[in-house]
């Protein structure tokens, strides 16, 4: 997969209906940490949730090499992995308005509705210092790709 392109419908619609997956980032001796997280298609790659507080931000911070695998829900239907570079939305990178719509957006992507008190969301994903990653992949592979693949010939 080209790096930066859009993703396929399939793939975009294999995310929305297997919306958990496992973030590998690197710790600072090299070792990979794993993390389990909630995935959405956003701009072109998988959005992810986290928090400033977390060790998977200060990894991705320090080197922004990351890796997302997402499963089938049954596990043994296929698999997406996706490698490339963590882009970040944060306190010390966005203005309070950008870094609030991003946060908006990740909730109306992960639930697929909007929220019933936007203020009170706001509040709370201020307190748990919550990030928007995205990871636009350089590449993609898995059993669900070649499926994918074997489906559209």
């Amino acid at each position: 997969m080209q790096p930066n392109a859009e993703l396929a419908p399939q793939i975009e619609q294999f995310i929305h209906d297997n919306p958990q997956g496992v973030l590998t980032s690197f710790r600072r001796n090299g070792m990979p940490q794993l993390s389990i997280v909630t995935v959405y298609p956003r701009d072109g790659g998988v959005g992810i949730s986290i928090t400033e507080s977390r060790a998977k931000f200060k990894n991705l911070l320090r080197d922004p090499r990351c890796s997302v695998l997402i499963s089938h829900v049954d596990w043994w239907s296929g698999f997406l992995v996706f490698e490339g570079r963590a882009e970040l939305i944060h306190s010390g990178n966005a203005s309070p308005e950008e870094l609030r719509m991003a946060r908006r957006h990740i909730f109306s992507a992960t639930t697929r509705r909007r929220s019933a008190d936007w203020d009170e969301y706001d509040r709370i994903m201020e307190e748990d210092k919550r990030v928007a990653m995205v990871l636009r992949p350089d590449h993609v592979y898995g059993p669900a790709l070649d499926r994918m693949r074997q489906a559209l010939a």
